[in-house]
């Protein structure tokens, strides 16, 4: 007889539209494909990526949480889950869920708890009291989980410094699906065209939410440096996110003069063509980023990238992209005049040729695979 899957249960706020939540839809399908059983339960319903889940054959499970006050209901929901489910293994994704997962292991003590943290140094000036308070609960309840894994080494020193046990932090970088995100000329010629921007145009982009630790301000002031550059230089921003930071950087866009040359798109659920439309990919983030995915994905899309030194940016573009201070608009326009007048064709094939090598998602599910068979086998209590 051939042993029952291994069982895994995943929880997350939401299956919306960002980085952490695509990783999960590739960790929990390629488990899934890996033979293991799969449940994923989401504190709020209905977020756009659920739908390809299912499509993949992994098991959904909404808590139907109302609001952020509605606890009692979905914490008999999870309850109630994790008994059907019975996991081995129950696995948070970010602060949250993490503590939820304390919670849920109450309803099968047998299963292992394994928390995911995708976050480095935060500036939480930013962020509500609520949560403030989430994060310095996991820092003092950390050791009760029984696997910790950061996505991004700058994440983990992060994180133990903070007071998360470093004996128990493994880090196991993002993946990139790379037979997803793919180069594709017809499509950028399509996608550029829908922008205006012609084949003599330099199209630079941010993708990302509309959020303070992106620094959405320091790429426009450096877009403001480039108004005399001879070349056609236009700039696009693309995501969701908070409408008065929003209004203040269209209206910060008008003061600067170059309200005309930026372009402000929506988030996409499919954000390849608007990669692939890029010259060049931006993340001038301050603080917060553990493993960008948009840098991933667009370097997958073979597109040349200049990155903040934030997070593990540096070490993913390595020698494919250039690396700027944050916060330093001279810096960044110096950046993209550099890569405007180098062979952002060979940067980009050898961007590709990286994120094949190093980050693709079949590497994250297979470590991810082995760390977990690891601690299941390490003291046998297995459900």
């Amino acid at each position: 007889m051939s042993p029952a899957p291994r069982r895994i249960l995943f929880i997350i706020r939401s299956l919306g539209v960002g980085g952490a939540e695509r990783q999960l839809v590739l960790l929990a399908s390629g488990l899934h494909a890996l033979g293991w059983d799969v449940t994923v339960c989401t504190t709020y319903a209905d977020g756009p990526l659920e739908p390809e889940l299912a499509q993949r054959g992994v098991r959904v499970v909404a808590l139907e949480k109302s609001g952020r006050w509605d606890l009692l209901g979905p914490a008999r929901r999870l309850h109630r889950a994790v008994r059907e489910a019975r996991p081995d293994v129950i696995h948070g994704y970010m602060p949250t869920s993490n503590l939820l997962s304390l919670l849920a292991r109450r309803a099968h003590p047998a299963a292992r708890v394994v928390w995911g943290v995708r976050a480095s140094g935060l500036d939480w000036a930013q962020y509500d009291g609520l949560a403030r308070r989430a994060f310095a609960a996991s820092a003092r309840l950390a050791r009760r989980a029984d696997l910790i894994i950061a996505n991004s080494h700058e994440g983990a020193r992060w994180h133990v410094e903070a007071g998360y046990p470093a004996a128990r932090l493994v880090v196991i970088p993002n993946g990139i699906d790379a037979a997803w995100f793919t180069p594709d000329a017809a499509a950028r010629t399509r996608q550029r065209a829908a922008w205006g921007a012609g084949a003599g145009t330099l199209l630079i982009g941010l993708v990302g939410r509309i959020d303070p630790m992106k620094d959405h301000a320091t790429f426009l002031r450096a877009a403001a440096l480039l108004r005399d550059d001879p070349r056609d230089m236009r700039f696009v921003c693309v995501g969701d996110g908070d409408p008065s930071l929003a209004e203040r950087l269209r209206a910060l866009a008008t003061e600067l003069g170059i309200a005309p040359r930026v372009r402000w798109e929506p988030a996409r659920l499919d954000p390849r063509d608007a990669y692939r439309a890029l010259d060049i990919l931006t993340s001038a983030s301050r603080y917060g980023e553990g493993f960008p995915n948009v840098v991933g994905e667009a370097m997958a899309c073979g597109v040349a990238c200049v990155v903040t030194r934030c997070g593990d940016a540096p070490h993913l573009v390595g020698e494919t992209g250039l690396v700027v201070p944050p916060g330093d608009p001279e810096a960044l326009a110096g950046a993209w005049r550099a890569l405007a007048a180098g062979d952002r064709s060979r940067l980009g094939g050898a961007a590709r040729a990286r994120v094949v090598a190093e980050f693709s998602a079949e590497r994250l599910v297979q470590r991810t695979a082995t760390a977990l068979a690891a601690l299941l086998e390490g003291d046998g209590r297995r459900s």
